[in-house]
């Protein structure tokens, strides 16, 4: 019977730890946000009338100056629409002169917004001298690429910045324009757009470390199932990333030095 008391005193220790443990989060203990748990409770809580009356709407605000009507900065083509026939007396004609305009601008999704383009380079014979001389190339593709540097510039905005899977950017290249692209093109697209930041992006950490205020955290990462640490280095007008294995203080010295 004694033991039987002792099992049961040692479950209970083990179940108040365990109740202590799910308590736990970011608040309360040194585990990052993203460890958090979403709890939500059973029930919906009551809300009094009067503070539902007085929750902040989502959107612009009564009284709040617009951004998009004062336009876009630019227009690209002008449409002028005429009435065609008079709702009065049925008839089709209208003096040249208008008597008052209504102008409104309106961002549209044109037809076909990814145009497939065949340049044919000629090589010629100078007149003159009797040298052959080739065309250059147009600055908006790059030899021997199949994407003009604008599309690859937005998949890679989409990727990156937008979290959009290859599958994914495959799909809306698709619906957009009736294009096929191979997800080897996509991976190829991505490494040289991070070449070609590589030298800016040290050049700003360089800068980074002699900025007398900088802001550093790191939060969990899964690459390919593995747990790694994603570090965000940020101040005044710029924000850097770093991945690494580790969030420990070695890797902000990699990147800030020591005496940070």
């Amino acid at each position: 019977m004694l033991e039987q008391q002792q099992v049961i005193e040692q479950l209970q220790a083990q179940l108040e730890k365990l109740r202590a443990q799910l308590k736990l989060d970011s608040e309360t203990s040194s585990k990052p946000p993203s460890s958090n748990l979403l709890k939500k409770p059973e029930t919906r809580p009551e809300a009094s009338t009067e503070a539902e009356g007085n929750k902040r709407k989502p959107g612009g605000q009564p009284g709040h100056r617009g951004k998009t009507r004062k336009g876009f900065g630019r227009v690209d083509r002008c449409e002028i629409l005429r009435p065609q026939q008079c709702q009065v007396c049925g008839s089709l004609s209208f003096a040249e002169e208008p008597v008052r305009v209504q102008t409104q601008q309106v961002a549209q999704l044109v037809a076909n917004p990814i145009e497939v383009v065949e340049y044919q380079r000629q090589r010629c014979q100078c007149a003159h001298c009797g040298q052959e001389q080739t065309a250059d190339w147009p600055s908006s593709i790059v030899p021997a690429q199949d994407l003009g540097v604008s599309l690859q510039a937005m998949l890679v905005w989409l990727g990156n910045l937008g979290h959009l899977p290859y599958e994914k950017q495959q799909e809306f290249v698709q619906e957009l324009g009736g294009i096929s692209i191979g997800l080897g093109t996509l991976q190829a697209t991505n490494s040289r757009m991070a070449d070609a930041v590589e030298q800016p992006v040290n050049q700003l950490w360089d800068w980074a470390v002699e900025q007398p205020h900088v802001h550093v955290d790191e939060t969990p990462w899964p690459v390919k199932g593995v747990k790694e640490w994603l570090w965000v280095v940020a101040g005044n007008l710029f924000c850097l990333f770093h991945a690494a294995d580790t969030r420990s203080r070695a890797e902000l010295e990699q990147r800030l030095g020591e005496s940070v």
